[in-house]
């Protein structure tokens, strides 16, 4: 054996006794509550559902809950219509939170991440298990599951549920939640699924009698007028490209998502676009808040935008794909962004290159 696939082995090995010691401490629990992150998308409430849904057909008490809502074009998924939102329903959050023996948290490990929900989360003295497949995580559970070499999060319950030997519970529903999970977070298998055990995955989600074309419709196939027409300003008045930087980027004001009615979602996949255009290998999306100023970064080959978020813009994420946020102006932002690109030059030309 030698030393790649020795160290492969043991990886391998390490992380099967990690699902096995999750399903110990779920066994000894009644009570579970899956918590996912602020902002969810579709990894993180496909995660969340899948894995509640799974609870229940254990036998446990389980409820999902999200610190904020989710977009509009997940609310199909199955359990989505008992997800608790800790944002306008602060008394029944607390309550589950302080009848939890088991808190589960899914697709994050940064307790930032737990918005509005973060302190009473954290104030609880029910065990913690965290099941993630971002780089770098903080020690906020008891238990700790990073696999950052999986697709998703989703893609990692169903690696719990299959290695406890039940994939025959894995039903429509669980499936879809599932399916909807690894689909989103790979961009419909175009980055961060190169494992054939991501395909291994889908397969077993196809067995159990999902419709593969459906999801895709629902979650892709579904935008309201305005939305289509706010990506085609964002695309004609409001994307930069920045040629000698292999860079371009989008802004979104507070005044023009009002404009066009934005709601929760509508911008989802808008930072992806500028990848298309030839000599590009990084796209910023940078949308105003009421609180803050939200950064999202996609980028293509070598060039880590979880780096680059980590170190100026308060976030992280994956190589490829991540987020960040500033609380000066969309102004200021903007300009932070270019003047900190320069310094970058060199990355991106070999990155480019390469």
């Amino acid at each position: 054996m030698n030393l790649s696939v020795k160290m492969e082995y043991i990886v391998e090995k390490q992380l099967t006794e990690l699902y096995k010691e999750i399903h110990r401490w779920i066994h000894r629990a009644g009570n579970i509550l899956v918590f996912t992150h602020v902002n969810p998308d579709g990894d993180a409430v496909g995660s969340a559902l899948g894995l509640c849904l799974y609870l229940r057909k254990k036998g446990k008490t389980a409820d999902a809950m999200t610190p904020n809502d989710f977009p509009d074009f997940l609310k199909w998924l199955p359990g989505s219509a008992g997800l608790v939102r800790f944002q306008g329903h602060r008394q029944e959050a607390r309550s589950l939170i302080g009848k939890a023996d088991l808190i589960i948290m899914l697709d994050f490990n940064d307790r930032r991440r737990m918005g509005y929900a973060k302190d009473s989360i954290m104030a609880s003295e029910a065990p913690k298990v965290l099941i993630d497949h971002h780089p770098g995580p903080d020690q906020i559970a008891g238990l700790v599951l990073t696999d950052t070499m999986t697709s998703s999060t989703a893609e990692m319950v169903y690696n719990l549920i299959s290695l406890n030997g039940d994939n025959a519970l894995i039903d429509k529903d669980i499936a879809s939640c599932l399916f909807a999970g690894i689909m989103t977070d790979t961009g419909c298998f175009s980055f961060n699924s190169s494992c054939p055990s991501t395909y291994m995955a889908v397969s077993a989600l196809l067995a159990a009698g999902i419709d593969k074309d459906g999801i895709y419709d629902k979650i892709y196939n579904q935008f309201s007028p305005d939305r289509i027409r706010l990506l085609g300003y964002c695309l004609h008045r409001k994307m930069t490209v920045l040629p000698g930087l292999h860079t371009a980027y989008i802004t979104l004001s507070l005044k023009e998502q009002e404009e066009f009615r934005f709601v929760t979602g509508d911008s989802e996949g808008f930072v992806n676009y500028p990848l298309s255009i030839a000599g590009i290998i990084f796209s910023v999306l940078i949308i105003e808040k009421k609180e803050h100023v939200k950064l999202s970064f996609r980028s293509k080959g070598a060039f880590s935008v979880n780096d680059f978020a980590g170190r100026h813009f308060n976030g992280g994420g994956h190589d490829n794909a991540a987020g960040g946020e500033s609380y000066d102006s969309l102004e200021k932002t903007v300009n932070q962004l270019k003047e900190i690109l320069p310094g970058y030059a060199d990355a991106l030309k070999t990155a480019f290159n390469t």
